[in-house]
């Protein structure tokens, strides 16, 4: 088939390499290249990049909003777009240009998790499992109906970088099996257990020690590696980038023993951490350059 691809992070990457290898990409849109790195050079987005390797033709606009951007998309005569983590709207135009429409695969099982941050959001709220869900794209915030999903448990030590990239790879292989099998009959989402994946806000980050730890745990899995919960030691702050529940009590932010921090119950062991301007370290390597006071804030 003729398909436009339209993503822009890491995650959409095996995405765009699954239905690459299947079907002719007639186009690849990506969010135009953005100043990075320590001289502030633009610097294309690793789909953008991953097309340029793949020889295909790359389209970057600010914007879908006008009339010429909505005419060059249709004019490409695509039988499908695919969409994943593009990051602008699409307005009706579009979503209606190819014959077959527009398919997101969203990192969630829909109607859970809704929206910005749903990876983050299903490992901080305790979810045994989560998935990759092929919607058919609508105006509303990813309530279009389901055309196909994949399930993954969620371990007792994933973080969201284990389950992002667990996750990009199930979303190719899906929507490859999905485009080989078009048009497929669609299930609409259910007006119950709806939620929604509010962005990450940085205020989040900061750990606090009286919740319970199984909160703490997940809170550490969850926002680890991006933005990286974090506690106050001594007067530095520290990331905390990999955690697991372990056995103890005491005063919350009490250091048990090592990395083993008791909270409002039970403890967690931090496995990982990240000191200021240093990179990411197992715990024990954190320990031999800095002593833990005999409690944490």
């Amino acid at each position: 088939m003729r398909v436009i691809f339209m993503g822009t992070p890491d995650f959409s990457v095996p995405a765009l390499r699954a239905v690459a290898a299947r079907h002719q990409v007639v186009a690849v849109y990506s969010q135009p290249p953005r100043a990075a790195g320590r001289g502030q050079k633009p610097r294309p987005s690793p789909v953008h990049r991953t097309a340029e390797e793949l020889g295909l033709p790359v389209r970057t606009p600010e914007r879908l909003k006008s009339p010429q951007e909505q005419a060059d998309f249709a004019a490409l005569a695509a039988d499908v777009a695919v969409v994943v983590a593009y990051g602008l709207i699409l307005p009706p135009p579009v979503l209606a240009a190819p014959r077959l429409g527009c398919l997101n695969i969203h990192a969630s099982l829909l109607p859970r998790w809704r929206g910005a941050a749903p990876i983050h959001r299903a490992i901080m709220a305790g979810d045994a499992e989560t998935g990759v869900a092929i919607m058919q794209m609508e105006a509303g915030l990813d309530t279009g109906p389901v055309l196909a999903e994949a399930h993954t448990a969620i371990g007792p030590e994933d973080t969201t970088a284990d389950l992002h990239d667990r996750l990009a790879e199930m979303g190719g292989a899906l929507i490859a099996r999905t485009l080989d099998r078009l048009p497929l009959p669609a299930r609409p989402q259910p007006a119950e257990g709806v939620t929604y994946a509010q962005k990450i806000d940085k205020a989040e980050a900061r750990i606090d020690w009286s919740q319970p730890a199984a909160a703490v745990d997940r809170r550490i899995r969850g926002l680890s590696p991006f933005p990286g919960a974090w506690c106050v030691v001594g007067d530095e702050r520290v990331k905390l980038l990999r955690s697991r529940l372990a056995a103890g009590s005491g005063v919350p932010g009490q250091v048990l023993s090592g990395f083993t921090i008791a909270c409002g119950e039970g403890a967690v062991e931090v496995l990982e951490a990240q000191r200021e301007g240093k990179r990411p370290m197992p715990a024990a390597e954190i320990l031999r350059g800095m002593s833990l006071p005999e409690r944490l804030d």
